[in-house]
């Protein structure tokens, strides 16, 4: 993979470019920084400081995108965050190369979920997973920004394919902090001034006290997601008055929208003009959708984003088999070693054994946005906001995340917007190039040329 960092100042300068800034896509001058990571303001360093870019890049048209943000990511490449090994400095170096190779599909920052598992599987890995973008090194390249543990207080009537046997149900905070580590989910326990390893928790808020957990969460900067749950309307709307604001990837493992008890789908509704929740005053909440077209039909993912476009958040919820050829693979399901296998036929992935128990995804963010922008018609901007914007916001991470805007950290995507390319697809982005704390490490033309030469 090719990584450059610009000799002098370090300052390069994109031209000839459409910025995506919020709706639309404005063609302007975007300058980096390499030495401070960040998006420069660009006329008070020329006129101003009267400093000139080291490099000046012609990007002939392409779209420039903040980077995406993945926010439900359990593994890739063959590695799955969800496993201990014997040596777990080479769990490190495979998180490492894990996040060198996803860089290069335009995700810059990510949230490693952990599934249903045992106590000693999070203790054990989750401090391997916090948030990692402190030294701002581009070669690293994609950051995480802290863990999300999906489970193991999820409803055992929704699992999914989430072990039964390791799902809980928590009576107080105090449970989870047996779960999970006191130290990984309570800044006070851990006495450092890092933050915390986790940044998310999916929980099924109708089973034991957990709607009244919500808010000791909230108070440590973790979000608080509802997912894996058999909640009515009444019980997902306390939850979001509680303070959770993310739904996990919404409809599946969940109950059903119905005419009369509208569940979880619910809370999205409105019956005013003020963006709240009709019986509780509380903003509605975010919510992932896995744009594979095998996890949801394209109509309902349309259904979704004209329901709370506000909301809308495209997540993979990718296994580790992305990246890897057909069969059948082990995977770790709430045990401390591989209990359970699953198999990978293109884009499908089922449990072993099963004819139609979903085991995550194979498909690449870029991939969810493309189907998107084809079943919504949606605008680009639109799309992309779903893997940057709203994300960033959702986590807490703007402005230095998922903006464009000077002072932003400089995680750029630049795409090609090759319209009408593919034959009965119309429109679709491509990876041009990324740009992580304002150095270019992912080049495809020059990949492309280095392919030509082997």
């Amino acid at each position: 993979m090719p990584l450059a960092t610009a000799p002098g100042n370090g300052i390069t300068k994109l031209t000839n470019c459409r910025l995506v800034r919020g709706s639309d896509l404005v063609w302007d001058d975007i300058w980096v920084s390499s030495a401070t990571g960040k998006i420069l303001r660009s006329q008070s360093t020329f006129y101003d400081e009267l400093i000139l870019p080291d490099e000046t890049i012609d990007l002939g048209g392409r779209i420039v995108s903040p980077g995406f943000i993945e926010c439900q990511l359990n593994g890739a490449y063959g590695f799955n965050f969800s496993t201990v090994l014997d040596d777990m400095s080479q769990y490190v170096k495979q998180v490492r190369d894990l996040n060198r190779r996803l860089v290069q599909t335009g995700v810059t920052s990510y949230v490693p979920t952990v599934t249903s598992q045992t106590s000693h599987l999070y203790k054990k890995v989750l401090p391997h997973l916090g948030p990692s973008g402190r030294t701002r090194v581009a070669e690293d390249g994609a950051e995480s920004l802290g863990a999300h543990l999906e489970g193991p207080f999820l409803n055992p009537g929704k699992n999914g394919v989430h072990n039964t046997k390791v799902l809980r149900e928590a009576e107080s905070i105090a449970d989870l902090e047996e779960m999970y580590g006191a130290k990984n989910i309570n800044p006070a326990v851990a006495g450092t001034a890092l933050p915390i390893p986790v940044k998310m928790i999916t929980a099924a808020p109708e089973l034991g006290q957990m709607t009244k957990i919500i808010p000791e969460l909230r108070s440590r900067g973790i979000v608080c997601s509802i997912g894996h749950s058999e909640a009515t309307y009444e019980e997902a709307s306390a939850a979001v008055a509680a303070g959770a604001t993310m739904i996990t990837h919404l409809f599946n493992a969940m109950r059903p929208l119905h005419h009369r008890n509208p569940g979880i789908f619910g809370v999205l509704g409105t019956a005013n003009n003020n963006n709240d929740n009709d019986n509780n005053n509380s903003s509605r909440p975010y919510f992932g959708i896995i744009a594979d077209g095998i996890h949801l039909h394209p109509a309902t993912t349309k259904i979704a984003w004209n329901a709370h476009s506000a909301g809308f958040i495209l997540v993979t919820d990718a296994m580790h088999l992305v990246g890897l050829p057909d069969g059948t693979y082990p995977w770790t399901n709430g045990g401390e070693a591989a209990d359970h296998f699953i198999t990978k036929k293109g884009a499908v992935l089922l449990l072993e054994g099963s004819d139609h128990t979903i085991a995550g995804s194979s498909i690449a963010l870029l991939d969810c946005v493309n189907n998107f922008l084809r079943w919504s018609g949606a605008s680009v901007p639109e799309a992309l906001r779903a893997v940057t914007a709203t994300p960033a916001t959702m986590l807490g991470v703007q402005p230095a995340k998922g903006s464009l805007e000077a002072g932003a950290d400089a995680d750029l995507v630049v795409l090609d917007d090759e319209t009408g390319a593919v034959e009965g697809r119309g429109r679709s982005l491509a990876v041009h190039q990324v740009w992580k704390f304002g150095a270019k490490v992912f080049d495809g033309a020059s990949e492309a040329e280095a392919g030509e030469g082997l």
